[in-house]
């Protein structure tokens, strides 16, 4: 069973930047992607990016594409999201998850972290 554990979250102030890693305990052959989702106070959880194990194609919502860049060492089993120019509705817990599929609908996350709070201060 793979286990997700999300760190870096914080509080900034608006402008600022924060890098979140998301620490697989082992990667899975049937683990496809690797997403990052966030989910604000209530608010559906959304979907943030996606990156590929393999070959590192990574795809973004539009509400981060040009200030947010995931990443990911596979020799670490570590997938990370560089947040940059922060605003405060990025304010939400992150998560990461994995997913067998390439997908950025939340049903086909399999795995999930217990995910990590961002505050962004205005």
């Amino acid at each position: 069973q793979v286990q997700l554990q999300e760190s870096g979250g914080g509080l900034v102030q608006a402008g600022g930047s924060l890098r979140l890693s998301c620490a697989a305990s082992v990667r899975t052959f049937s683990s496809h992607t690797m997403g990052w989702f966030r989910q604000a106070p209530g608010k559906e959880r959304e979907f943030v990016a996606v990156i590929r194990w393999s070959g590192g194609s990574t795809f973004y919502a539009d509400s981060v594409k040009g200030r947010f860049t995931i990443s990911r060492d596979n020799a670490k089993n570590t997938v990370y999201l560089q947040m940059n120019s922060l605003k405060p509705e990025d304010t939400a817990v992150y998560y990461c998850a994995s997913s067998p599929r390439e997908s950025i609908y939340r049903p086909d996350y399999d795995y999930w972290g217990q995910g990590t709070q961002v505050t962004v201060s205005s």
